[in-house]
Parts: C-alpha cells; sequence; structure tokens
C-alpha cells in the first residue's frame, strides 16, 4: 500500500536537493497521512488519509 492519500490523492513529490556549490542530488518529499478508520460507501476501512483532508473535514472518522 502506497504513501497516498485516499481522499485527495496526494502523493509524494520529487525534485532536487540543491547544495550551496550547486550540486543536485534527487529526493523525495513525504506526504502528511494518517492511517485512520473512515466510513467508505457506509462501511468502516482504514485507509491512509492526508492531515489537511482530516483538518478541513473532508471525511467522518469512525
Amino acid at each position: 500500500m502506497s504513501r497516498k492519500c485516499f481522499i485527495t490523492g496526494k502523493s509524494p513529490g520529487t525534485g532536487n536537493h540543491v547544495s550551496h556549490a550547486n550540486n543536485k542530488n534527487r529526493r523525495t518529499w513525504g506526504v502528511n497521512v494518517q492511517k485512520v478508520r473512515i466510513l467508505v460507501d457506509g462501511k468502516p476501512k482504514r485507509v491512509f488519509v492526508s492531515a489537511r483532508a482530516l483538518r478541513s473535514g473532508k471525511v467522518t472518522r469512525v
């Protein structure tokens, strides 16, 4: 199971870490996802949900 938000679809972002000497290395930014139980089609299910979706009230926790 990937670290992806079940509601918003947010997934890890990628880019470069750039040093002072302008050296570039690939890196990823993780997503702030929490494993919570929510109602999906009227049944409780344990899924990854982003913190923003939880805070904004887009899901109903069980």
